[in-house]
């Protein structure tokens, strides 16, 4: 399948858009990572802790959303984008979101 953030996919036309396709996780930290990180805010750098777990949610969120594509029997995924919001103070929710199509070998 293939996955992209572009509108089009070089060679191919779209047939058939089968529909707005979702990938969603939301994630904590513990407590101690989260008092680790909140010593680290302290003096400065970046928050590893919060990096990975934001890297991990993303490749959740991308997976989900590649999953349901295929269950729509989709070619391709175009058009895709990440959006996270703070769903409460040590929460995280990241979606990930594209258009699910099928596609057409593009007329020489």
């Amino acid at each position: 399948m293939i996955l992209t953030t572009t509108e089009e996919v070089p060679g191919y036309e779209i047939g058939e858009i089968l529909g707005v396709v979702f990938g969603n996780t939301v994630r904590t930290k513990h407590v101690g990572k989260d008092v680790m990180a909140g010593l680290k805010s302290l003096v400065g750098g970046e928050l590893e802790e919060y990096t990975e777990m934001l890297s991990d949610a993303r490749t959740e969120a991308y997976n989900r959303m590649a999953n349901a594509a295929r269950d729509l029997g989709a070619d391709a995924v175009v058009n895709i984008r990440f959006t996270t919001s703070q769903t409460m103070a040590t929460a995280a929710e990241l979606l990930a979101y594209g258009t699910a199509v099928k596609l057409v070998p593009r007329k020489k």
